[in-house]
């Protein structure tokens, strides 16, 4: 329910994406948003006002001189009430008045009743998009702060292909849901790692640690929602990129260490949240390795650069460790903080079944320096986002000691 108790005023104005917009006030509810409904005339020929009375409960509004809701100052009541206006689909019609403040009907109107913040997705022909009349309403809506979503690009209903297409309803949702995050890392540059690395043994096997990236993704995708610029490298996991950050494939060690080198910095937050595997091959084979008999195998490994430790002393960046152990814990854990050289490191016990590996939800146990003491902070048990929202509120607070 990450929307909950946010009001949404959606407006639909006519375009063949009207149909979009019902699934879209249909995860905009199942968020936890109260939404209601203005259509234009337009709209109302692609698709009826009852859909949207049906999933959202609520009237859908559409004439500016309604007798019956103008007795109460309806359009007034209406802008007063939204937290966001948001505009899916918005047409090159609805931009282009937006631009000039006409108010001839209801959308339009609100649109300038109101106090509340109002975003477009713009969904219209690759041409239109393309057209200089349309690109400097698009300038100038934002030097009036009015928020520009999409458009996507791809296949359209008219058979062109290009940048038009509104966006997909669950995009737009995470842009909402980001657009009502407190932004108190505005302005920073968060490097996180995440997942496994694998290390070749030959070209079909290798060596890894178990991780599944949840972790690290959740802490990726709730940093980008608060506001910071956010480079993900990611080990091989099933997982898409969270809404909003930029991520980097990696597989072995030696390539994550690289990708760090190259984006972190002493301005930087570096979160190593990944399952760096310790040791790799000494050697590894060029072709598949058969077996030789019954006797086993014998394997030299060699240790794999520290990532963690590098960037605690060459970059300059406030770093912050992850511990996964199986015992121990609290003091594995700060003895690894001591020898890294890092303010502030995350301990989790990965037996328990119930926070341990491939879990949604995870316990941390953080230390931290202030000053010359270490403390303790628990965080969880909670779903992996609900810790990572916590986590990083705590890593800004312990920034600022």
């Amino acid at each position: 329910m990450s929307l909950q108790g946010k009001k949404i005023l959606l407006g639909i104005t006519g375009g063949i994406a009207a149909y979009k917009s019902a699934e879209l006030s249909r995860l905009l509810i199942k968020a936890g948003a109260e939404v209601r409904c203005v259509m234009t005339k337009g709209a109302q020929a692609f698709i009826t006002p009852m859909t949207f009375q049906a999933l959202t409960g609520n009237p859908v509004h559409e004439h500016l001189l309604d007798p019956d809701a103008e007795a109460a100052m309806g359009h007034i009541e209406l802008a007063r009430w939204a937290d966001l206006v948001l505009i899916a689909p918005a047409t090159a019609d609805v931009m282009a008045k937006l631009v000039s403040g006409t108010a001839d009907d209801l959308l339009s109107t609100l649109c300038l009743a109101t106090a509340a913040p109002v975003a477009i997705a713009p969904a219209m022909n690759q041409q239109m998009w393309a057209n200089r009349a349309t690109q400097a309403n698009v300038a100038t809506l934002l030097d009036r702060d009015i928020s520009i979503w999409g458009p996507d690009s791809g296949d359209q209903a008219c058979g062109d292909v290009g940048p038009g297409r509104m966006l997909e309803p669950q995009s737009l949702v995470q842009h909402v849901e980001q657009f009502f995050c407190d932004k108190i890392l505005k302005g920073q540059h968060w490097v996180i790692t995440a997942g496994p690395t694998v290390e070749a043994i030959d070209p079909v096997r290798y060596l890894a640690n178990r991780s599944s990236g949840k972790m690290g993704y959740a802490v990726a995708e709730m940093a980008a929602r608060a506001g910071a610029k956010v480079t993900l490298i990611s080990g091989p996991v099933c997982l898409a990129a969270p809404f909003g950050v930029d991520r980097i494939c990696v597989d072995s060690a030696q390539e994550m260490l690289d990708s760090v080198k190259n984006t972190v910095s002493a301005e930087s937050v570096f979160v190593s949240c990944a399952a760096v595997a310790d040791y790799k091959p000494k050697e590894v084979a060029s072709e598949k390795m058969k077996k030789t008999g019954d006797d086993g195998m014998t394997m030299q490994l060699t240790q794999n650069p520290d990532i963690l430790k590098w960037a605690a002393q060459e970059s300059g960046a406030f770093c912050v460790g992850f511990a996964a152990e199986t015992q121990n814990v609290s003091d594995y854990a700060q003895a690894k903080m001591e020898r890294k050289g890092i303010p502030m490191i995350c301990a989790n016990d990965v037996s328990r079944c119930d926070i341990g590996f491939s879990c949604d939800d995870n316990e941390l146990q953080v230390f931290y320096r202030d000053n010359k003491d270490v403390k303790q902070q628990a965080i969880g048990p909670a779903s992996k986002p609900l810790v990572a929202e916590q986590l990083i509120q705590l890593i800004e607070k312990v920034r600022q000691l």
